[in-house]
């Protein structure tokens, strides 16, 4: 079995890098403790703050194998910084991430992944329904983008960037889903919001009956409501600390 380079860069980046480093390897264990990874495929991507650079994980790890310390830093191009750095990235999977990161200074994480109910809401002509709790939160902040095959195509990055505007929400036309968030804590609920609503809509389009639609005065609503009883000042602020306890409990060498 091929052994992966062990790395400790703890006393060699600043404290905020560092503290981004894990909250970013975090996010990727979540997402494999969710079932929500796609082999090595999809990315979570976050911007150090004062910086144009970026962190993202190494091509070829699964993502419980991601660690604060193998996350790579890269510039909006994806050029990797640290020329001694082991591992590289999937040029072809960071064009989504370097168009909203070029676009969404007022954001630092982007999260995207491929899972069945994402991809599924995302391939019907009407997309999210306002159906349950979960979509409120999402359909508030709501944008869509049509496939154009795999996402290889510089061409692809300003048409992505204008259907994303300024929301936090994206479903990715026979694709996939994307998140942002001013913080990763941010961008990982709003993407458990989004994956929730998904799947509660194709349980109950099951079941054949007819459904109760929301009416558009609660989605407009929601965002301020939630701000109130359920998050807190951002989506990540009560939530993140507890995600962070769990990934700690379960395997706490992502923070190595």
């Amino acid at each position: 079995m091929q052994q992966l380079p062990t790395l400790s860069l703890k006393n060699k980046v600043s404290a905020q890098e560092w503290q981004i480093r894990v909250d970013l390897a975090a996010c990727y264990r979540l997402i494999h403790m969710h079932g929500w990874d796609d082999l090595i495929h999809t990315h979570v991507s976050a911007r150090i703050p004062g910086t144009e650079h970026l962190l993202i994980n190494a091509f070829g790890l699964a993502f419980e194998e991601i660690t604060a310390s193998n996350l790579v830093k890269i510039d909006i191009d994806g050029n990797v910084i640290d020329k001694d750095s082991p591992f590289v990235i999937n040029p072809a999977g960071f064009t989504i991430h370097s168009a909203v990161h070029a676009a969404r200074h007022d954001e630092i994480c982007a999260l995207h992944i491929h899972t069945d109910e994402t991809i599924a809401v995302a391939s019907v002509e009407e997309g999210l329904l306002p159906l349950s709790q979960y979509s409120m939160f999402a359909l508030a902040s709501m944008s869509y983008h049509d496939y154009e095959g795999l996402a290889v195509n510089d061409g692809e990055k300003r048409r992505l960037q204008d259907d994303l505007g300024d929301k936090n929400f994206m479903l990715l036309r026979n694709h996939g889903a994307l998140t942002m968030g001013k913080t990763i804590g941010d961008a990982f609920m709003h993407m458990y919001d989004l994956t929730r609503a998904c799947q509660i809509q194709l349980q109950i389009m099951a079941t054949g009956m007819k459904p109760i639609y929301a009416p558009q005065s609660i989605i407009d609503g929601i965002k301020a409501q939630a701000n109130i009883v359920h998050y807190g000042e951002t989506g990540g602020q009560k939530a993140w600390p507890a995600m962070l306890r769990r990934v700690y409990r379960h395997d706490p060498t992502f923070a190595q």
